[in-house]
């Protein structure tokens, strides 16, 4: 009885070490796969929406939105000096907002002076 005891306890000591062997794999393998997702992740220069938004500034200056929409064209303006402090600080995601928000108040610009221009 003592011997069959003893056995029914060692496979009780060794399935807990498997688990135990287990549970570390999966944890092993759960930091290996965040770091990939991490890794993956990486932030890229705003490159596009940077042009994007000097380009759309500049359309809006070409219809005089300096005259007919001076306050959205100077928002347009200053959210552009922001984002290019951002991106010189390699803060990419500020950088990102700012010039899309810039963009969407030169669009503003523009359309409010061509408006504008047509009233008159």
């Amino acid at each position: 009885m003592l011997v069959s005891l003893e056995l029914i306890g060692n496979i009780q000591v060794r399935f807990d070490m498997v688990i135990h062997s287990a549970n570390r794999f999966r944890l092993i393998f759960l930091g290996i796969g965040l770091l990939v997702l991490a890794c993956g992740c990486t932030v890229n220069p705003p490159v596009q929406e940077m042009s994007n938004a000097r380009q759309t500034i500049q359309a809006a200056k070409d219809v005089q939105a300096d005259t007919y929409s001076p306050s959205h064209l100077t928002q347009a303006q200053d959210l552009m000096t922001k984002a290019t402090g951002a991106l010189e600080k390699g803060d990419y995601i500020s950088a990102r907002d700012f010039a899309v928000d810039a963009q969407k108040l030169a669009i503003k610009a523009r359309m409010e002076a061509l408006t504008q221009q047509q009233r008159n």
